[in-house]
């Protein structure tokens, strides 16, 4: 891409802006109809802006031909760029979107639409606080990477984000002529959200600019120290870099490697930052001059490699072999400074193509690891394909086409909305009021009674949209509608809200709970004879951090009687257990009944499952003889036998499943 212009130039002998000029221009970029589409956005746009001021003082006019000039140096569309000379059309013409759909494309009034939409990032940016965000750690950083998402999910057309880098690039330029407290602000939120944003989507030159302009007007007077320095050394910086191009291109030439060799612009931001991390003054730094080699395959990096020091002497402390040794972020390169021509520090990258495409697209992308951003594989995977997009463009004539190209479609299985706060809230497309509610505290959830999207009453069941605020009205004290579990209502889209409120049902009658597993936890205590044992000991047996949750999944059924029991006698000293009196079965030969259960000294006996205890094959089993229905399986710990009075204990006896014992 040709490099962004610095400002915008075409002017008329008054003072005022050049416009036919300026379109004279264009034709040597675009085909005459383009030229006219643009032409007819200058005349909407120039007597609606007239008289109005930018930010920064500069006519607003003048800002947006400059914000489409820089555009033009991205290649860019001739309908993004009628859109960005369009951009603040709809603040000044009601009925603006039956205008643009009637004199332009669907495309551009679309593209107008999407900037009108995400120009509400100065509002988010102001209600986040962002001149506090930089001095605060926690979830600070996560808000503001919530923002950037924000930023890409609300528009449908990723040229809109490129217009917005633009015309922010433009007022950067301008800014010294906004208040102090405007440029911090302004700034902090390119630092924060603009030039990342440039920085993910590959728009290097863009990017660079913010980075630059934005610490000019953060830490001034380090920026001015470094500036200054770069300044005097520019023109012979830029000569030396040339001739070291030149000679090195030579040299790989004369070896037999196929190289592309380039130099790295060091901006003031990464000179800084550098500085920063390692503690260290500008004359330390080795990397102000440097180059980069491109070669075809691993073996050609080693040989790059070499011939760079054999040509000059190397600097040992500064050498990193990236491609043996891969950053966390799987980043592969080789990395050398070397004493160069005239003696002169000069950092060389070398590294295959195949490792830079990598490096700029893959993953585990370079742009999070130099953030230092946490890994969020979806959204990188995102970022790589609008990277794609953006390379492609260049090769996409039709406009048709372009709109398909450029449609943002990556991001809406998500939707970003605010709290009145300016907290950013992130909840699955579709997500209601009440989502929002759980996802924000949940004792706000259970109270929810209404709510506010924009100012407006909205019902609990409304879908949320990308940037609207939301605020929650609630009761006093309140609890979950059980209507919200009911999907046919879609009140919940969220898992998260919709677990919290089942679990509120759960535990709603905790305490009646409570007293129904005590009573179950006595009865068994006084069964096993047991008087003095740790119940607490018992919770933690069966995983449970207190004994009241025991007692709670008890009276809820969640904790069988038998595990119960299980804890209980594990627990009882030895000489406890010994006493308690085993069920004792007389002893006759065993015989088999239909149901698959051998039952001593008994065949073709009616034989049924106890209801109260249901055994089931592999508990341990007891049978005993009714008067009337035959045989009945119970579980041995069945407290119904247990219990068994001593003149009933001659009609119990001995069983097992067949599947434990075969046959004789």
């Amino acid at each position: 891409m040709v490099s962004v212009q610095q400002k915008f130039s075409s002017s008329s002998a008054n003072g005022g802006v050049d416009i036919d000029s300026w379109l004279d221009s264009l034709s040597k970029t675009f085909v005459s109809a383009e030229v006219g589409a643009i032409r007819h956005a200058c005349e909407l746009a120039e007597p609606l802006y007239a008289g109005q001021v930018e930010i920064t003082g500069a006519p607003l006019f003048q800002h947006a031909l400059g914000a489409a000039s820089i555009l033009i140096d991205l290649n860019m569309d001739f309908e993004t760029i009628a859109a960005a000379i369009m951009h603040a059309v709809p603040e000044y013409l009601g009925n603006w979107a039956e205008v643009l759909e009637t004199r332009f494309s669907a495309n551009i009034s679309h593209l107008v639409e999407g900037i009108s939409r995400i120009e509400q990032i100065r509002e988010f940016s102001e209600m986040q606080g962002l001149h506090k965000i930089e001095k605060k750690k926690g979830d600070s950083g996560q808000q503001i990477e919530s923002l950037r998402k924000m930023v890409l999910s609300m528009v449908e057309d990723i040229r809109v984000v490129l217009i917005k880098l633009a015309e922010r690039t433009q007022t950067m330029r301008c800014l010294s002529g906004a208040s102090e407290d405007q440029q911090k602000l302004i700034a902090l939120e390119t630092q924060g959200i603009f030039a990342p944003l440039a920085n993910r989507l590959g728009v290097w030159q863009i990017k660079w600019e913010l980075e630059d302009l934005s610490l000019r007007y953060l830490e001034p007077d380090i920026y001015k120290k470094v500036a200054t320095l770069l300044d005097e050394r520019r023109v012979d910086r830029e000569q030396y870099i040339a001739d070291v191009l030149t000679q090195l291109r030579l040299e790989l030439n004369q070896a037999g490697i196929k190289a592309e060799v380039t130099g790295r612009p060091k901006h003031i931001f990464s000179i800084i930052n550098k500085m920063k991390r390692k503690r260290i003054d500008f004359s330390e730094l080795y990397d102000v001059r440097a180059v980069r080699i491109l070669v075809n395959d691993v073996k050609d990096c080693y040989a790059a490699l070499g011939l760079v020091h054999n040509l000059w002497q190397p600097i040992s402390s500064e050498f990193d072999d990236y491609i043996a040794h891969p950053k966390s972020n799987h980043y592969r390169s080789l990395h050398t400074a070397v004493f160069g021509p005239r003696n002169l520090a000069l950092e060389v990258q070398i590294r295959t193509f195949e490792m830079h495409q990598h490096s700029e697209l893959g993953v585990a992308a370079h742009w999070r690891y130099k953030e230092g951003a946490k890994s969020d594989v979806r959204f990188d995977e995102q970022i790589v394909l609008l990277r794609q997009i953006l390379e492609w463009k260049e090769d996409v004539t039709d406009s048709g086409d372009m709109l398909a190209q450029f449609r943002n479609e990556l991001f809406h299985d998500q939707v970003y909305v605010l709290t009145p706060q300016g907290k950013v809230i992130n909840l699955p497309q579709g997500a209601t009021p009440v989502d929002f509610s759980y996802a924000v505290h949940t004792d706000l959830g259970h109270r929810t009674r209404g709510a506010k999207v924009d100012g407006s009453i909205v019902p609990l069941n409304y879908k949320l949209q990308h940037g609207q605020r939301v605020e929650i009205l609630v009761a006093k004290q309140g609890s979950p509608s059980r209507d919200w579990l009911n999907p046919a209502h879609g009140y919940l889209q969220s898992q998260r809200a919709r677990a919290k409120v089942r679990h509120w049902f759960k535990y709603q009658s905790f305490d009646e709970h409570i007293s129904q597993g005590r009573m179950q936890l006595d009865r068994e205590l006084h069964r096993l004879g047991v008087t003095s044992l740790n119940q607490e000991k018992i919770a933690q047996k069966l995983h449970f951090n207190k004994l009241e949750n025991l007692l709670a999944a008890l009276g809820r059924g969640d904790v069988t009687q038998r595990h119960l029991v299980t804890a209980i006698q594990d627990e009882m000293p030895a000489r406890t257990v010994e006493i308690i009196k085993p069920i004792v079965f007389r002893s006759t030969a065993a015989r088999s009944s239909p149901t698959d259960i051998l039952v001593e000294g008994m065949g073709n006996l009616l034989t049924r499952i106890a209801k109260c205890c249901k055994p089931v094959p592999q508990d341990l089993i007891v049978g005993y003889v009714t008067r009337d229905r035959g045989m009945t399986i119970h579980r041995q710990d069945c407290s119904f036998m247990q219990h068994l009075p001593e003149n009933r204990s001659h009609r119990m006896l001995s069983a097992q499943w067949v599947s434990q014992k075969k046959l004789p």
